[in-house]
């Protein structure tokens, strides 16, 4: 009864972050086409438009990505299968960041805006260096055949950290980032309402910020939940390294001769 409460609860959870996330896309979305002109690559404000797109979204991307060993309908599945789709989801999310920094770089360079000035880009950029060295290292590390037990072993801990520092850091980017446009935009000579004032674009950001910050507690919640974790977890990362070389060695067969990339 118990089990089947906590599993109730999970999916409750989980749906939760799925409705925070695919608000807070449609939020990001309207904010930008209807009070800043919509989408373009062009090195004008529209060019820029697709930064806090693309990292919102990169955001609700990773925060799936990390989830992923928590479904309890994957627990029974391939183990190498998860970690393609946890891979290949936070390669998606990756790529969805260089596109983000692509835009904005793109666009302080048109404007001669000048670039790295602030805690927003800073941290931002930080997060998406460390988040691209610790997908690589992750991957070198987990689906590699050649990789050492001891390397596996040794990492496992310090990948699993810095996924949940990942969540830290990536919120302080996005509502540092949606407080640093706003004063820009509507403070600026030409606007018609300060930000004190609170028109509705700042009612609208401000909102995506707070359904932010919730997404990114509920998805936090849900990785310090023991009980929701894979079973496969508590097993030791010797098992674990035997189950991945018997998969290998059987050809995957979920997915033909085993091909890492």
């Amino acid at each position: 009864m118990a089990k089947v409460k906590s599993g109730n609860m999970f999916y409750f959870a989980y749906s939760l972050s799925l409705l925070f996330g695919l608000i807070c896309v449609i939020i990001v979305i309207t904010w930008n086409t209807y009070y800043r002109g919509g989408f373009a690559w062009d090195g004008t404000g529209k060019m820029f438009n697709w930064h806090p797109l693309c990292m919102v979204s990169w955001f609700v991307l990773y925060g799936n990505a990390i989830l992923v060993y928590r479904l309890p309908f994957t627990w029974s599945s391939n183990k190498i299968t998860i970690k393609l789709v946890h891979a290949a989801l936070n390669l998606g999310a990756l790529i969805l960041a260089v596109i983000g920094l692509l835009a904005v770089f793109g666009f302080h360079n048109k404007m001669h805006i000048p670039n790295l000035y602030s805690i927003h880009s800073w941290v931002g950029l930080a997060t998406v260096i460390l988040f691209s060295l610790q997908w690589l290292l992750g991957f070198l590390s987990f689906l590699l055949p050649c990789a050492p037990l001891w390397v596996r072993a040794a990492y496992k801990d310090v990948h699993v950290f810095f996924g949940i520092c990942f969540l830290a850091m990536t919120i302080a980017a996005c509502l540092s980032g949606i407080n640093e446009k706003l004063f820009f935009v509507l403070n600026a000579a030409n606007s018609s309402t300060p930000y004190m004032k609170l028109p509705p674009e700042a009612y609208l950001a401000n909102t995506l910020g707070v359904l932010l910050l919730c997404f990114s507690l509920t998805v936090a919640w849900m990785l310090c939940k023991c009980e929701w974790k894979r079973p496969s977890a508590h097993t030791s990362i010797l098992n674990d390294a035997i189950e991945f070389s018997l998969e290998i060695q059987r050809g995957n067969r979920s997915f033909g001769p085993w091909n890492p990339l």
